[in-house]
């Protein structure tokens, strides 16, 4: 299976788009995988996990085909994880030769409001009729084409907010971005769900090594250990699970050096925009 990590910043992107902190400054001089944009996970092609505003960008990237995303599966409303605007161009005259004409779109009813407000004025007809929408509730699985969603909580301020465990073609994988700290109803839900140990854990880790006091509503390091220390009490982490972070904003300056002390010290794989993943 292929995990494809599109964008693997936080919500204002780095360099951040209004920001002249040293920082930032530095990532528009040297470019590269120090530059990164908004979030979006595409799992074998055709699962995407979020749709940010940054996907025309994501869409140049080789072997990327967003035609062919057929299960969009949505964090939560905020903007940088869910750009409706751009639905009203997939189909009529603005794409042909579609891979997958169909999609379908799963998320919270705040997610579905945000698509309803977005594409009212400019959606036609033509393009409507190939996008199925399903809203989610917390710990109520769904099903879209071969793939399993668990929509579990997050802990963040988007209204009723998800992250999820997907299983699929022999696979499971638990995506845990935007969110700070689990619910302990979600320990609850993977306990009774049971099942083989995880083949991949995506960690939310927009504080990186910040030691300042910073919200709940995302991870850093330290929170991460944490919840990979309750996902190894229920056996849901054994020696083949890939555990990467992710979603990093430029407060915390994500450098070389942090990003080697991760893997150094917890065996944390840093994605990068365009990193591809082999699980």
């Amino acid at each position: 299976m292929k995990i494809h990590y599109l964008g693997t910043g936080a919500a204002e992107g780095i360099p951040a788009i209004f920001c002249n902190c040293s920082y930032c400054k530095s990532v528009r001089l040297r470019g590269g995988r120090a530059v990164r944009s908004r979030a979006q996970v595409i799992i074998d092609g055709d699962l995407s996990i979020d749709f940010s505003p940054d996907c025309f960008l994501h869409g140049t990237m080789p072997g990327v085909d967003l035609s062919a995303i057929a299960t969009l599966i949505v964090t939560h409303s905020h903007c940088d994880h869910f750009y409706a605007h751009d639905f009203v161009l997939r189909g009529y005259k603005y794409a042909r030769e579609m891979t997958a004409p169909a999609l379908h779109i799963l998320g919270n009813d705040e997610v579905l409001a945000v698509y309803a407000e977005s594409v009212r004025r400019e959606m036609g007809d033509p393009v409507r009729e190939h996008i199925a929408l399903t809203g989610l509730s917390a710990f109520v699985p769904a099903s879209s084409g071969d793939w399993t969603i668990h929509p579990l909580m997050a802990r963040h301020t988007s209204k009723d907010p998800f992250v999820y465990l997907i299983e699929g073609r022999g696979k499971r994988i638990l995506h845990l971005t935007d969110t700070g700290l689990l619910p302990e109803e979600d320990y609850d839900y993977l306990r009774a769900l049971g099942g083989a140990p995880l083949d991949l854990v995506t960690f939310d880790c927009t504080f990186l090594y910040d030691e300042t006091p910073h919200s709940a509503r995302h991870m850093g390091i330290a929170e991460n250990v944490a919840v990979e220390a309750r996902l190894k009490d229920l056996s849901l982490i054994g020696a083949h699970t890939q555990r990467v972070i992710t979603h990093f904003s430029h407060n915390s300056a994500p450098t070389e050096e942090k990003l080697e002390r991760a893997a150094r010290e917890h065996g944390f794989l840093a994605a990068y925009d365009g990193m591809i993943l082999e699980i």
